[in-house]
């Protein structure tokens, strides 16, 4: 990102007017990387420079990322991970600022994920009452019969994390694949932890693989661990579509 007058970038932030951030510059309360700036035509990155003002670190002037990644299996959707697997964050190069996955896919799953600093989005898709459709590609052990699917559009009772029970929204299922291990699309409009495999479990399957395909308006379409930029409108979309749930 090119440099921009110190000023600018504290008053972007919120933090004060152009003239009175000129004077927190000029009274030396302004330090970029540890020094302190009191010349006027400053200038810095607000997304690689830290920058504090009064002692404070600016973040409100970042630019927003959003990215689409292909997370392979065999990695966390973690910033970091006490146990030293890979995470989603080796996958990304290249990219300033500070980002987060948005939401989990668990580590033996792949496809479409979420990244992003923009927290108000994030915690807007992230919300229990967010009926954001998600759609995954599900390779399942044995042949479910007809009624076993039609409890999982219905709804099945599943245990969650904390060890509660819970019955899961109506989902739309349909095979796509038919075979001795058939695939199945499945599109849910909740994401609970193991979600999936756990539905499958309810009816009596263990599911071999998952792989998530669409996220919203947005549709997987780069390879595994690689990811690109969304677009504007993209952007724009998901915004819109996290508003109306």
């Amino acid at each position: 990102m090119p440099l921009e007058r110190l000023q600018k970038i504290i008053a972007a932030a919120g933090i004060a007017s152009r003239r009175k951030a000129e004077e927190l510059i000029a009274s030396g309360r302004v330090q970029v990387n540890g020094q302190t700036v009191t010349e006027l035509g400053s200038k810095a990155d607000p997304e690689s420079d830290h920058i504090r003002v009064n002692g404070k670190l600016l973040h409100g002037g970042q630019r927003h990322v959003y990215l689409l990644l292909n997370k392979p299996k065999g990695f966390v959707t973690t910033t970091s991970d006490p146990e030293k697997r890979p995470t989603v964050m080796d996958l990304i190069h290249g990219v300033k600022g500070r980002i987060y996955p948005v939401g989990r896919l668990d580590y033996a799953s792949e496809g479409l994920l979420l990244m992003t600093n923009d927290g108000e989005l994030a915690n807007a898709l992230m919300k229990t009452a967010s009926h954001v459709p998600k759609t995954y590609l599900v390779k399942v052990a044995g042949s479910p019969k007809e009624d076993a699917i039609a409890k999982l559009r219905a709804g099945v009772s599943i245990e969650t994390d904390e060890g509660k029970r819970v019955k899961t929204n109506p989902a739309a299922v349909r095979i796509v694949k038919e075979a001795a291990n058939p695939w199945y699309e499945i599109t849910l409009i909740e994401g609970r932890n193991r979600q999936i495999r756990r539905m499958f479990e309810a009816v009596g399957h263990h599911v071999e693989k998952i792989k998530r395909v669409r996220y919203g308006p947005l549709t997987l379409d780069v390879p595994p661990g690689e990811f690109r930029l969304l677009k504007p409108k993209e952007v724009a979309r998901l915004k819109s579509a996290s508003s109306r749930s």
